[in-house]
């Protein structure tokens, strides 16, 4: 086996990278908190700058990394395997902070409900204090000896529980097992907490939230954050779903936009025949509703094809490639087509 070395600058320290792994799964393998979101190329959150040496750069998304930027030197750490020794830095832009380490905590599952035909809301509560995470980020979830799986809080930061919204998608042995036989009282080990796709409460624009499915989990979080701590401008929701039956706490949003002049939530759905509701593809309405998106920050949640369109049409319409916040809802297929891991 060849082993290359990868120098994390901010670390400071020099990482041993098996064959064929990437940048990142270096770093997180040995508990580097190195910034990230999707870890498929497509959000660009851990953009990062090579310094020394070669990489082969895996099939990611033009808007995570344009051509000028990787002319410039720059990579995206989720998709490059180092073909030498490397040294890099990731890229914190004005006003980031750098993330902190993910904790490994213990938590008891406290409540299940429904929340739509495939979708429960687990709240587990961790043992000890409550998690401090920012809102959008998410946990690895370990559920018995199954393997981790990632699932955005949906809860506000503060909270004593959280809350997860797990979709059971078809041939994923995980979710399979959690929906089947994961009980109240079940002990579950986390990892939190991990992704940069989280609130940003220093931008004084309007924000746009743009979510699919259980995409809608770190949307929650987000939205609730930015109203309990005074958010004042423009929040515009679009919540994409088949069917009626694909959607959930429509009356939640509903009664929060009531309540706060500067909120407006629109669900839109796409396969409906009969419904009052809004139809269509939700990126399509959001590029219909706001032509100019300069000045605003976007924060999108859900499967890979809408957010790709969603990335598309932001910035076609003007949004600047640092405020566009993507958080990639992957199934095992999706992952197998991507070759991100699991």
């Amino acid at each position: 086996m060849n082993i290359k070395t990868v120098d994390i600058r901010q670390a400071r320290t020099r990482l041993p990278a098996r064959d064929g792994q990437s940048i990142l799964e270096t770093a997180l393998q040995n508990g580097i908190p190195y910034p990230h979101g999707c870890r498929s190329g497509r959000c660009g959150s851990c953009k990062s700058r090579l310094i020394e040496g070669e990489v082969e750069m895996l099939p990611h998304s033009r808007f995570a990394l344009t051509n000028e930027e990787k002319a410039g030197g720059l990579i995206l750490a989720c998709r490059a395997v180092p073909k030498t020794d490397v040294a890099v830095a990731w890229v914190v832009a004005a006003g980031e902070a750098a993330p902190g380490p993910a904790q490994k905590l213990q938590g008891m599952v406290v409540s299940i409900d429904d929340l739509t035909h495939d979708i429960k809301r687990f709240r587990i509560r961790p043992d000890g204090a409550a998690l401090a995470f920012s809102a959008g980020q998410y946990a690895d979830l370990g559920f018995g000896e199954l393997p981790s799986r990632s699932y955005s809080m949906a809860n506000r930061p503060g909270d004593p529980e959280l809350e997860f919204h797990i979709r059971r998608v078809r041939g994923g042995a995980v979710s399979d097992y959690v929906h089947a036989f994961v009980k109240t009282g079940d002990r579950v080990a986390l990892e939190a907490p991990r992704g940069a796709s989280h609130l940003r409460e220093y931008h004084g624009g309007p924000m746009l939230c743009v979510a699919g499915g259980s995409g809608l989990a770190p949307i929650k979080s987000i939205v609730e954050t930015a109203l309990a701590h005074g958010v004042r401008q423009a929040i515009h929701i679009y919540f994409g779903a088949r069917t009626e039956r694909d959607l959930y706490l429509v009356e939640h949003f509903e009664g929060l936009a009531r309540q706060n002049a500067n909120l407006f939530f629109t669900p839109v759905l796409s396969r409906a025949k009969t419904t009052p509701r809004r139809q269509g593809i939700v990126t399509q309405a959001v590029a219909d509703d706001l032509p100019d998106l300069a000045n605003w920050k976007a924060y999108v949640a859900g499967p890979p094809p809408m957010v790709d369109a969603a990335m598309e049409s932001a910035f076609a319409r003007g949004l600047k490639a640092e405020d566009m916040h993507a958080d990639v809802f992957f199934t095992p297929q999706d992952q197998a087509a991507s070759g991100a891991a699991e």
